[in-house]
C-alpha cells in the first residue's frame, strides 16, 4: 500500500507551521484574498521564511491541497477487505470528505476556477498519486478476484475522474441527489465498474 503520510514526515515543524496558517486564510478569506504577509504573520515567522520555501502564494496553496487531499485518502481508504470493497468504500468516504473539508468548501463557493485550475485542470501530484493508490489496491483485487481483470493504471485513472466529477459536480446536482442517497449511486457506479465480469461475458469477448 502507497505511505500517505510519507509526504507529512518529511515537512518540518516550521513548514507544518506555516502550512496551518495557509490553511487558516484560505478558510477565513479565501485563496485570492491570502496573502504571504499574512501567512507569516499567523505562522509567527518572517516573510523571507515563507519565501524561502514557497516563492509565491500559488505554489504554497497548492502544497497545502496535496497535504489535505493526502490526509483525507489515508483517513477514508480502508487497510483490510477484498480490493473491490475497499476501494468502493474509500473513494466514496473520499469524495464525501472533500465536500464537507473546509480548505475545500471555502474554493468551491468563493473561487472555483482556482479550484478547477489547482486541483481539476492538470495532472499533477494528488492526481498521480490517486492514481498509483487506485491502482495498487486494484491489484489487490485482482489477486483475491473482486475486481476484474484490466490494466490497473488505466482502471485507476477512470476511477480518478469518476471521483473528480463527483466531488465537482455535486453542489449542481443537490436538489436532485445528495447525501447518503449521493453516496449511495456513486458507490454503485463505482461498484459496477470493477466488478468482475461473469464467465459467459468474458467467454463472449
Amino acid at each position: 500500500m502507497i505511505d500517505l503520510a510519507t509526504h507529512a514526515d518529511q515537512l518540518s515543524p516550521t513548514d507544518v507551521a506555516i502550512l496551518d496558517a495557509t490553511r487558516a486564510c484560505v478558510v477565513d478569506f479565501g485563496v485570492r484574498r491570502t496573502t504571504l504577509t499574512e501567512v507569516a504573520r499567523r505562522a509567527g515567522v518572517s516573510r523571507p521564511t515563507v519565501y524561502r520555501r514557497w516563492p509565491d502564494t500559488g505554489s504554497l496553496i497548492a502544497e497545502l491541497l496535496v497535504r489535505e487531499l493526502r490526509t483525507i485518502m489515508a483517513e477514508t481508504m480502508p487497510d483490510t477487505g477484498l480490493g473491490r470493497i475497499r476501494l468502493v468504500r474509500g473513494i466514496v468516504d473520499g469524495a464525501a470528505a472533500i465536500r464537507s473539508n473546509a480548505v475545500f468548501a471555502k474554493i468551491f463557493r468563493t473561487d472555483t476556477d482556482l479550484m478547477l485550475t489547482y486541483v481539476f485542470g492538470r495532472l499533477g501530484r494528488n492526481q498521480r498519486t490517486l492514481i498509483e493508490l487506485f491502482a495498487t489496491v486494484i491489484r489487490l483485487g485482482h489477486t483475491d478476484g473482486s475486481i476484474r481483470a484490466g490494466d490497473p493504471e488505466h482502471m485507476g485513472t477512470m476511477l480518478l475522474l469518476i471521483a473528480q466529477s463527483a466531488v465537482q459536480s455535486a453542489g449542481t446536482v443537490a436538489e436532485l441527489l445528495a447525501g447518503a442517497e449521493f453516496d449511495a449511486e456513486l458507490a454503485r457506479a463505482i461498484e459496477g465498474y470493477l466488478l468482475p465480469l461473469p464467465e459467459k461475458d468474458c467467454d463472449d469477448r
